[in-house]
């Protein structure tokens, strides 16, 4: 199956709770984002984000952060597609050692993980399977 990845640095303007905290939101964005190009990738058109089956919060996130997003298609029907969400934390920062420090992590952090369904209607496809 198909599979997207976007990294990206959390910002400041990221950061929407005390303490630097990213809001889980931020995340569900980019899920939308990776499963965007997937659908561009497999029926040439940005589709429709449908629902979530499940989210999970697992770790928290913070400005300075660095991630990595991925969307991976798990099942394809004739307009759904559902697909598998990751976000893990790939650097963290490090505000108790200096504004400007951070870690290159040598594990990966899993910090959310869903399971959400697009549409891409008929009439919009643009690349035919089959």
């Amino acid at each position: 199956m198909l599979k997207v990845t976007h990294k990206m640095r959390l910002s400041q303007q990221d950061a929407h709770y005390g303490g630097n905290l990213v809001d889980g939101a931020k995340v569900l964005a980019f899920f939308g984002d990776v499963a965007t190009e997937l659908l561009i990738i497999n029926d040439g058109d940005e589709g429709l984000f449908r629902a979530y089956e499940k989210v999970d919060f697992l770790a928290p996130l913070y400005a300075g952060d660095f991630i990595e997003v991925t969307a991976e298609m798990i099942s394809v029907g004739t307009t759904s597609r559902k697909m598998h969400f990751t976000c893990h934390k790939i650097i963290t920062a490090r505000p108790d050692v200096n504004e400007s420090a951070a870690d290159v992590l040598k594990e990966k952090v899993l910090t959310t993980e869903a399971i959400g369904t697009c549409i891409v209607p008929k009439d919009k496809m643009r690349v035919h399977h089959g």
